[in-house]
């Protein structure tokens, strides 16, 4: 269905290669996962086989990408519609109407498709995809879940034989997530659609791949085969493949049930833990008391929330899509003005206080931290920060080369990784030394390497005296790093434990190894590798 047949493609003024020596075929009926570090060319695999890359992107395509037998080259994504439907990382951003119906029939009257049968097609996705229910809403009021399911219905309507997805799940909650790629398994193994989709958190799709692409970046070739296989040679991973790793299992297991199946032996090898409270504690920093905030009249998104920050704790913010995280941040960081309650950071309450005080007391990095980018360059940007914080020439960008060293000054912000984007923004808050750092969904994009790079810097902000929020949906990440979980539903806390507590009572929010290991309190492969180096 899919065939890459010497598939290189470099973009205009580009160095090297963006991929290099692509030969591959994605059989029908097959979901197909593309894994590989931030970088490495999953996006510019995924335009190849859309027509996107070279006919929107520009660029030089060299060999031939064929989809249902046609040539990309020579027909535009507009031709190959009927072919091949793209769902992006951000569905919200491609909607083109208001409401969930006039959303699924939009590419049918684009494609001019009759109209008794573009009815029975909403018809039928709506039932095929859970949608029936909120035909009538509207867009907007939609969790990002319901959104992204409307946009791979939008893609269905016009039957295609291929469905291209970028990061489906990287804004998702685990539950959102999961009726995501269900909805997808289903169109694989119901309809035989063939999927090809990239995804940094491998651990929520991989048990659903047929086969993966692993692409090494550089210019190497990319390695193509069952999941096993390629993902056993490949340091791209999720947690129970690197479990199986350290534990000497062979085959490698691709899921928790294989994992678990074969974890008796090591357990009795790491032998029994004891889960200790790591929280910090020092001294409040940040006071939330009695919040309530509403938009326009509604319902209040959070209602009567008490919260507390201490100095050189890491907590990690979660709870389903719409549960008033974003909201919560934006209050706390004083962009937001609550209709009741207060914020204390200090003496200090930062809605009060003009943009440039506000960013020594509290910071805030984004969910898209490009937002906070208006500069031509780097350097521009760096340069910029030093001066808002009144701080010696030169400190954001040491603050940059910490997080992620190798940032060239001349480069264009729009240019850089989502980790590179995360790093500059990140550095450009840090200067402003603030006492509390808030940050939304900060892992959405990033590959494991780069967590790890963002992981380490918490911590070291942390040891600073630095009070930490994060709000995430990342299970793993807030394994490896959190000190505290919050949990926000209906527009309360209606959890606030010690991080092992908290994930290892919950389904939802434990880690793989916790579920593996279970019942031992088990978190992270850190955590077993640490045990197993003290038992040998």
């Amino acid at each position: 269905m899919i065939r890459f047949e010497n598939v290189s493609i470099r973009y205009a003024d580009a160095a090297g290669d963006a991929l290099s020596g692509v030969s591959l075929t994605v059989p029908d009926g097959e979901l197909c996962l593309v894994v590989g570090r931030t970088g490495s060319g999953k996006s510019t695999l995924l335009g190849a086989a859309s027509g996107h890359v070279p006919h929107f992107t520009g660029g030089r395509l060299s060999g031939r990408v064929l989809v249902g037998g046609r040539d990309t080259r020579n027909h535009r994504p507009r031709e190959l519609a009927d072919v091949v439907g793209v769902v992006g990382q951000s569905p919200a951003g491609g909607f083109v109407t208001d409401s969930v119906e006039d959303e699924l029939a939009f590419t049918m009257e684009s494609l001019g498709i009759q109209r008794p049968v573009m009815r029975r097609r909403v018809e039928e996705t709506l039932d095929l995809l859970g949608l029936a229910e909120l035909r009538d809403r509207p867009l907007a009021q939609l969790s990002a879940g319901q959104q992204q399911r409307v946009a791979i219905g939008s893609a269905l309507t016009a039957h295609p034989r291929v469905l291209v997805l970028d990061e489906p799940t990287s804004a998702l909650d685990p539950g959102a997530a999961e009726d995501v790629l269900a909805a997808l398994h289903r169109l694989v193994h119901d309809l035989g659609i063939t999927v090809l989709l990239s995804e940094h958190r491998l651990e929520r799709v991989v048990q659903y791949a047929d086969s993966v692409i692993s692409l090494g970046g550089s210019g190497q070739p990319p390695r193509y085969g069952v999941p096993g296989e390629v993902l056993a040679a490949s340091d791209v991973a999720p947690p129970v493949v690197h479990l199986g790793r350290l534990a000497g299992w062979s085959p490698l297991p691709l899921s928790v049930r294989d994992a678990r199946r074969r974890a008796g032996e090591l357990r009795d090898r790491l032998g029994p833990r004891r889960v200790t409270d790591h929280r910090a504690g020092g001294d409040v920093v940040l006071r939330a008391t009695g919040l309530t905030v509403r938009y326009r009249g509604g319902p209040p998104v959070l209602e009567d929330l008490d919260l507390t920050l201490v100095r050189g704790e890491v907590a990690a913010l979660m709870g389903r899509n719409g549960a008033g995280k974003s909201t919560l941040l934006w209050t706390l960081q004083g962009a937001l003005k609550p209709l009741r309650g207060s914020v204390r950071v200090g003496r200090d309450e930062p809605s009060a206080l003009n943009p440039a005080d506000r960013r020594t007391r509290v910071a805030l990095v984004p969910q898209d931290p490009a937002d906070l980018l208006y500069l031509d360059t780097v350097q521009a940007e760096c340069r910029q920060a030093d001066s808002e914080s009144q701080r010696p020439a030169g400190i954001t960008r040491i603050l940059v080369d910490r997080l992620t060293p190798g940032v060239d000054d001349e480069s264009d912000p729009r240019d850089l990784s989502e980790g590179q984007r995360l790093s500059l923004v990140l550095a450009i808050q840090l200067s402003a030394r603030p006492a509390v750092l808030l940050l939304d969904e900060p892992t959405r994009g990033l590959d494991y390497m780069a967590k790890d790079r963002l992981g380490a810097a918490l911590a070291e902000l942390a040891g600073d005296g630095v009070a930490v929020l994060l709000a995430t949906h990342d299970v793993e990440f807030v394994a490896s790093v959190a000190d505290r979980v919050l949990v926000l539903a209906s527009g309360e806390i209606i959890t606030d434990g010690a991080t092992a507590n908290v994930v290892l009572s919950s389904p939802t929010y434990a880690p793989q190894v916790a579920k593996v290991l279970a019942p031992d309190p088990w978190l992270t492969v850190a955590d077993v590798a640490q045990a197993l180096s003290g038992v040998a």
